[in-house]
């Protein structure tokens, strides 16, 4: 999985991961309860109920209240409203150098911030996946995108 993908999955946006760590309640899917057993239903019923029924769009985000939830959780004091090492420290995710050259890369950075000057990097790094996350249906404010 790519390291943005990884993000994406630790907030819960792969995943119902987000509604957990906002409520702190981390169910295993064996401790989940099981479901109740569904009626055998005629093809005419099941095609019937399956033109009737509508998707529903996926829910929201909201990548503020999963951090925080998170960061609550944490014995560190991470800065991750600004730095992208402490972003990645909070989601537990890998956030040494390799790592986020190769996240630089994913997210198309400009090749004259990768090396060097690795503040630089960082700080375009961290706007990138806030923004991605916004793209991707994540409730990011404005001040964290820009």
């Amino acid at each position: 999985m790519s390291i943005f993908g990884a993000i994406m999955e630790k907030l819960g946006f792969l995943k119902k991961k987000a509604v957990e760590a906002v409520a702190g309640n981390e169910v295993q899917a064996a401790e989940a309860p099981a479901a109740p057993e569904t009626p055998v239903q005629s093809p005419e019923v099941v095609a019937a109920t399956e033109t009737t029924t509508t998707a529903t769009p996926a829910e929201t985000v909201d990548v503020v209240a999963v951090c925080e939830a998170l960061a609550a959780k944490n014995p560190e004091k991470l800065n991750w409203k600004q730095s992208i090492v402490d972003l990645l420290k909070l989601l537990g995710i890998d956030s040494s150098l390799a790592n986020r050259k190769q996240l630089a890369e994913e997210l198309n950075c400009p090749k004259d911030l990768i090396g060097g000057d690795y503040s630089q990097m960082n700080i375009w790094l961290h706007k990138a996946v806030m923004q991605q996350l916004a793209a991707n249906g994540g409730k990011v404010p404005e001040e964290l995108k820009n």
